[in-house]
């Protein structure tokens, strides 16, 4: 009696209609875009049993024999599970990975398959799908000789890629460089990369997949270690460059040279870095248009030498940390006694910028008698003007678009920002006319003839933008 009692509870747990249907995480597993001829990070599929009494799934496999993408059922890989038992009110994983072979397109190419389920002689299924992208692929590539940079297809970086002295590595519109972890670039000769406002050059780690749903890998940082301007390299030039997610950012050495130009920066995004965006060390910079946004550390760093930083945006909203600079962090600006010794003390301009964010607008450092001006720029601190900080906005907010719990990094202004038509339009340069969505600042509403500080010329609707 006492069997007969225990067998029929155990056959009760589990139901055999067909009406007892499996529910999924999700309709469509995406992996987004992926590289041909290189697996893809695991996606997860939910599979659930919300009814009272157990269900025995007969099948589970991918409908096509050929297809690119294997799976396992709670950590054990197959290509068909049959007779899994789902307990009532309970659920189990599934690991989906993807594996395109490479093929002869540019664009990518959409693969898919239908992840079926049969349970008590009913049929669900779940679309997977990917788009497969072919990529040119870097290993170790020392450019001895000029060498152009096309944007046909992406390039993925995987160690350090080196531009010898003597060569010039130029970069056209349009063109993406994708860096494996670890991945670099050194600039020992010279780099021209000028993008356009429709047509932006990419330098970004080679994650393209979302680290949350609809949130894009790039709020990572720390997935390639940056980009390095050696001593001996001069006339460097980045223009509509969008540079992320780095660890350590661009950093400019120098030997102390700043009767020739380093680097020169026009309408560029630099952002998302576990220690600075931009460090420069007794070099020749300057920047316009640029905005320079997320870091751990400063944003910008400069120690001494030469600097001219118009309608520029320097901010900070860093995810993983509090950022332990300034926003702006300035060395070597003055000391009693140089002795001969030193290299020249800094000498910079800050016009028409907004400088932002968590940390302290700019290190705390007395500037009296320092050749160092800042100059129609909105700053995020209580203060006054003097003899260095020029026709200034104290302590107001710009009123960006970013929303940081949204994770979502937008640094266009709201129609509202104080910073509007505030700038000085004597500051406003050939270099810096156009905006990085190539608007002419002196024409622009809403004051026509008096520029909006910082890098974008016009504000943007917030009703407008979804995070």
């Amino acid at each position: 009696m006492v069997g007969l009692i225990i067998s029929s509870c155990i056959n009760d747990d589990f139901t055999t209609s067909p009406s007892a249907t499996l529910t999924f995480s999700t309709d469509t597993v995406s992996f987004g875009t992926v590289f041909t001829d290189l697996g893809t990070p695991t996606a997860r599929l939910l599979v659930h049993n919300r009814n009272k009494k157990g269900v025995s799934i007969s099948s589970i496999r991918f409908r096509n024999p050929d297809t690119p993408f294997t799976f396992n059922v709670d950590g054990v890989s197959g290509s068909t599970f049959r007779d899994v038992e789902i307990r009532g009110e309970d659920s189990i994983y599934i690991f989906i990975e993807c594996f395109i072979d490479p093929n002869e397109s540019i664009t990518p190419i959409r693969v898919a398959d239908q992840l079926e389920f049969i349970t008590n002689g009913v049929t669900q299924e779940v679309e997977v799908e990917a788009w497969g992208q072919n990529v040119r692929r870097l290993r170790s590539l020392r450019v001895e000789q000029n060498m152009t940079l096309t944007p046909e297809l992406p390039y993925v970086v995987f160690d350090t890629l080196t531009v010898a002295q003597g060569a010039t590595l130029t970069i056209e519109p349009g063109t993406q460089l994708l860096f494996h972890d670890k991945g670099a670039m050194r600039i020992e000769g010279k780099i021209n990369a000028k993008g356009t406002p429709e047509l932006p050059i990419h330098f970004r780690g080679d994650r393209i997949d979302n680290v949350l749903p609809n949130v894009s890998y790039d709020i990572m940082a720390g997935q390639w270690d940056g980009i390095t301007i050696a001593p001996e390299s001069f006339d460097n030039r980045l223009e509509n460059v969008n540079m992320r997610s780095t660890v350590n950012g661009l950093r400019i050495d120098s030997c102390g040279d700043v009767s020739r130009s380093k680097l020169t920066l026009v309408n560029s995004w630099l952002h998302n870095s576990r220690t600075t965006v931009l460090e420069s060390r007794y070099a020749k910079v300057d920047a316009y248009g640029c905005c320079f946004s997320e870091a751990a550390e400063a944003v910008v760093l400069l120690t001494g030498g030469e600097h001219q930083f118009t309608q520029c945006t320097i901010s900070n909203y860093y995810l993983f940390a509090v950022p332990s600079e300034a926003n702006l962090t300035l060395h070597h600006l003055l000391t009693e006694d140089m002795g001969g010794s030193l290299p020249p003390l800094m000498k910079a301009n800050f016009d028409n910028c907004i400088i932002y964010g968590m940390a302290l607008p700019v290190s705390p450092t007395d500037l009296t008698g320092a050749d160092v001006f800042v100059r129609n720029c909105l700053v995020k601190t209580k203060g006054e003007d003097d003899a260095n900080f020029l026709n200034c906005i104290w302590d107001e907010d710009p009123l960006f678009l970013t929303v940081r719990s949204d994770y979502y990094f937008n640094y266009h202004l709201k129609p509202d920002s104080p910073a509007l038509g505030k700038g000085n339009p004597e500051f406003v340069t050939p270099e810096c006319l156009y905006d990085m969505d190539g608007v002419d600042r002196l024409t622009s509403e809403p004051d026509p003839g008096h520029p909006t500080l910082g890098a974008y010329a016009l504000p943007e609707d917030p009703t407008e933008e979804t995070p």
